[in-house]
């Protein structure tokens, strides 16, 4: 009865697999953070003094920061007017030109419609550049 016998499986026995230890990470070395060093000269620390006690030096270069700001802002504000004002300034002066159209829409729902959207985005731009250009020439001159 040889052929009774069925051949014996493989028990479902769960085998431990050897697993190595992880190794054992260091967390990283601390590092000591410093907000401001001192530069060691005494023109900034004096420059600045001037600032926060608002003597008229410090006054002086803070009405000239805002004194460039406003010039900025002015001549922006006299860009934007004058390039909106003039296009309903150029179609009463010049009616045919107001007549032309593109794409069959009138060249003055054109440039009524849609120039001022990127004009505004582009001296918004510009604006912002020299604002901070006008603080990075303080800073420098605070600085130094």
């Amino acid at each position: 009865m040889t052929g009774d016998r069925t051949p014996e499986k493989p028990s479902a026995e769960l085998v431990p697999v050897e697993r190595q230890p992880s190794p054992v990470r260091k967390p990283p070395r601390r590092k000591k953070v410093v907000l401001a060093e001192a530069k060691g000269s005494k023109a900034v620390a004096r420059t600045i003094v001037e600032l926060e006690e608002q003597t008229s030096v410090g006054e002086h270069l803070v009405r000239s920061l805002v004194w460039a700001q406003f010039r900025t802002s002015f001549w922006m504000a006299v860009l934007l007017i004058f390039s909106l004002a003039s296009l309903p300034l150029l179609f009463f002066l010049f009616p045919e030109f107001g007549d032309l159209t593109v794409f069959g829409i009138r060249l003055s729902w054109v440039l009524l419609g849609a120039l001022p959207y990127p004009l505004l985005y582009g001296l918004g731009v510009w604006y912002v550049r020299r604002a901070e250009r006008h603080e990075r020439d303080f800073v420098s001159m605070v600085d130094h």
